[in-house]
């Protein structure tokens, strides 16, 4: 029998061609829906491969249930979704989807500093609501952004990519990582500062650091109290980095001037979050990679992964 391949979220049929010519494929038909959990637990007992989004949560129950799994594909950069321990001792292999969606992401992390300082999504909505009924001196007047220092939390490629883009704002870049980078330092510009100093200098705040047990709930009222008052808070990595309590009374408090999230502590976002509520802060539903090139690059490694392991061969972005 061909091995089996089981695909989370309906792709796109050229993209899983390569499995299809040589595996037993199947793939749950719904794209912007997840795959129920039981289904998921069904499918899972005689796979051999798994292709996952970050929807799924690949917990010791799945590890168990999947005696035949040699591979799990994870469609995301971040993978703390998989357990990775329990992974390891099952032996079986974990990948992600790392490099392909550097700039796409960076793009987008920048784009919600501009959003957020110029007031964007409220001029729009003005206009979309027929309330634009002339010019005015201080007409939704934002805050500049070239110029002024942003602070990096997370100086891998995804904020380097970030620190390249606010150069050619004249931005001063701060940044603090787990470890100095010289090299980035020399390259960029940046200058690697304390968490403390990151919080209190920056005029934007970004945060792409990758949810570990260190990162989690580190930034919490204390944290946004040591930013500037008229600070700007960017959330581009993942949503459980940040109290998202803590957030949303910081921004009652006018703690900081504004926020910029494209991840939350739960996913989809509940309708009745108070963070949606604040003019001042721009919500999007986790489209950090989502152009159509970055997602399809994304799938291909996926499945280039899967097929690299099950005819014997090395991965090629392993995780575990």
């Amino acid at each position: 029998m061909k091995p089996f391949v089981y695909i989370t979220r309906k792709l796109p049929e050229e993209i899983i061609q390569p499995l299809q010519d040589n595996f037993d494929v199947e793939m749950w038909y719904k794209e912007d829906e997840p795959v129920p959990r039981e289904v998921l637990l069904n499918k899972v007992e005689k796979a051999s491969a798994l292709l996952t989004m970050l929807s799924e949560k690949v917990d010791s129950e799945l590890l168990e249930r999947g005696k035949q799994l040699k591979i799990i594909a994870n469609m995301a950069v971040g993978y703390d979704n998989i357990d990775l321990n329990v992974a390891e001792e099952k032996g079986v292999l974990i990948t992600n989807t790392p490099d392909v969606l550097t700039e796409t992401t960076a793009d987008l992390a920048f784009s919600l500093i501009l959003m957020t300082a110029r007031r964007t999504i409220e001029a729009a909505s003005m206009i979309q609501d027929g309330k634009w009924t002339s010019w005015a001196p201080r007409l939704l007047a934002g805050v500049d952004v070239h110029h002024k220092t942003i602070g990096i939390y997370g100086m891998g490629k995804i904020g380097q990519a970030v620190a390249h883009r606010a150069r050619g704002f004249h931005m001063r870049v701060l940044y603090h990582n787990r470890k100095r980078l010289i090299k980035v330092e020399q390259d960029l510009g940046a200058t690697y500062v304390s968490f403390q100093q990151l919080l209190s200098q920056s005029d934007f705040v970004v945060c792409l650091a990758p949810l570990t047990a260190e990162t989690k709930g580190i930034f919490g009222i204390q944290e946004f109290k040591q930013m500037k008052s008229s600070g700007i808070f960017i959330n581009a990595a993942r949503g459980a980095i940040v109290k998202e309590v803590d957030l949303i009374e910081a921004l009652k408090q006018r703690e900081i001037a504004g926020a910029g999230l494209d991840v939350f502590e739960k996913e989809p976002i509940d309708s009745d979050n108070q963070l949606l509520t604040f003019p001042n802060v721009v919500s999007l539903p986790h489209i950090g990679s989502a152009t159509e090139e970055t997602r399809r690059k994304m799938m291909s490694l996926c499945v280039q992964n899967i097929e690299a392991v099950l005819t014997g061969n090395k991965p090629i972005t392993l995780v575990r």
